[in-house]
C-alpha cells in the first residue's frame, strides 16, 4: 500500500506532515509506503517562513541539510571570480535545492528567497542513514543528483548556442512543465522571478527580456501583464524553443 497525493494544501504550514502535504508525489519516491513517510517526516525540520530577500543559506557554508521547497520561490546564486551574481537557477514547490553542497561538502551556491517560502529542511546525515533502510529513498535521490547534473549541461547548451527568443520561449516552458507537475495551469501563472533575474540566468540583458516578451505578444504566443503570464499558444512557444528545454 503505498501514499496518496493528499487534497490538503501546505502553503506556510509548519504542522503539515510529509503524509498529508500536496505536493508529496513530487518531493518524495511514489513507491514510498506509509510507515516509510512517517520514518521521513521524522528527520525532517520545518521552521518558520523565509522572507523575501532572506537567505537559506549561503556559498561556503558546511553543508549539512538539502531543502524541499513546500512554498515560494527560491533562487540559486553564485558570485563569480570578478565579483557579480550570477543566478544559477530557480526552485518552485516540490523541488529540492541544496544538493550543489555535497561535492565539495559545502555549499558552491547561495539560496535566496524570491517571495515568502516555506521549506522543509532534511539534515543529510540523518537521510543518508534512512535510505540505507529504505532502497528506494536511495534511489530516488540519486536521480536528483542526476537531475542536476542534466539541467546544469542543459542550460550550458542553452546559454552556448541558442537566441534570445529560444532561452525565454524554453524557460517559460520549464515553468509550465513543472506547474502542470504540481497539478497547477500549465498555460497562466505567475512569474515569480524579475526580468533582471531571468536576463541574468538566460545570459541576456532586461531590455532584450522585455522586447522578447513583446515580441511573443504581438506574435500572440503569449498574454503578458508584468509578472502574469497566459500562453495563448503553447505549440508556438515550443517551436520557439526549438526543442531545447531548461
Amino acid at each position: 500500500m503505498t501514499k496518496t497525493i493528499a487534497s490538503s494544501r501546505c502553503h506556510h504550514n509548519p504542522q503539515v506532515s510529509c503524509g498529508d502535504c500536496r505536493l508529496n508525489a513530487i518531493c518524495l519516491p511514489i513507491s514510498l509506503h506509509i510507515t516509510d513517510i512517517d520514518k521521513l517526516d521524522e528527520i525532517i525540520q520545518r521552521g518558520r517562513p523565509l522572507q523575501k530577500g532572506e537567505f537559506l543559506y549561503r556559498a561556503g557554508e558546511p553543508f549539512q541539510s538539502v531543502y524541499a521547497i513546500r512554498s515560494g520561490t527560491i533562487k540559486s546564486i553564485r558570485v563569480t571570480n570578478d565579483g557579480l551574481e550570477q543566478v544559477t537557477g530557480f526552485y518552485l514547490p516540490g523541488e529540492i535545492v541544496g544538493m550543489d553542497g555535497l561535492a565539495q561538502n559545502q555549499y558552491s551556491n547561495s539560496a535566496m528567497a524570491l517571495e515568502t517560502s516555506a521549506v522543509c529542511e532534511i539534515p543529510f546525515t540523518r537521510l543518508e542513514e534512512l535510505s540505507l533502510q529504505i532502497p528506494s529513498l536511495q534511489r530516488h535521490f540519486f536521480q536528483l543528483m542526476s537531475k542536476e547534473i542534466t539541467e546544469d549541461q542543459q542550460l550550458i547548451t542553452l546559454l552556448s548556442k541558442n537566441s534570445a527568443e529560444e532561452r525565454v520561449a524554453s524557460l517559460l516552458l520549464s515553468i509550465s512543465t513543472r506547474n502542470a507537475n504540481r497539478q497547477l495551469s500549465a498555460l497562466e501563472f505567475r512569474l515569480p522571478m524579475s526580468r533582471a533575474d531571468i536576463g541574468n540566468y538566460l545570459g541576456l540583458t532586461i531590455e532584450t527580456v522585455s522586447r522578447v516578451f513583446s515580441r511573443f505578444q504581438k506574435q500572440d504566443i503569449l498574454s503578458v501583464d508584468k509578472k502574469e503570464i497566459s500562453i495563448l499558444d503553447i505549440d508556438a512557444l515550443r517551436t520557439a524553443a526549438n526543442a531545447v528545454t531548461c
